[in-house]
């Protein structure tokens, strides 16, 4: 009896991998071995990197935030501190967009808690 090898999807999935390494240098775009441990990696850091960009917007809208509380005399912590007391549901992104674009808005936001 013939040996089966299951060639065709064997093929396939090693076509798969290196598709995907397509850009990369040297033998980790044309080695199968070194482009699939390369590109674990890389799927890696793809994965970690989404968390860490949340991460690094979110810092940026503070210090924005910040930048605008301290032009009207009060610090983030209490500028933030009042909105949840005062019920006022805005959330840092929308904080920040409104400091940047619409700074006549936020001065009457911190006006209004304050």
């Amino acid at each position: 009896m013939p040996r089966s090898v299951n060639a065709v999807a064997s093929r396939q999935r090693r076509k798969k991998i290196l598709k995907q390494a397509k850009g990369f240098y040297g033998k980790r775009k044309n080695v199968y071995t070194v482009a699939k441990n390369v590109l674990e990696k890389g799927l890696g850091y793809k994965f970690v990197g989404r968390k860490l960009k949340k991460r690094a917007y979110r810092s940026l809208w503070i210090v924005r935030i910040n930048a605008a509380c301290r032009e009207e005399g009060m610090s983030y912590s209490q500028f933030i501190g009042k909105l949840a007391a005062k019920d006022i549901n805005l959330n840092r992104k929308v904080l920040a967009d409104l400091a940047m674009n619409e700074p006549d808005t936020f001065k009457a936001l911190v006006a209004q808690v304050k």
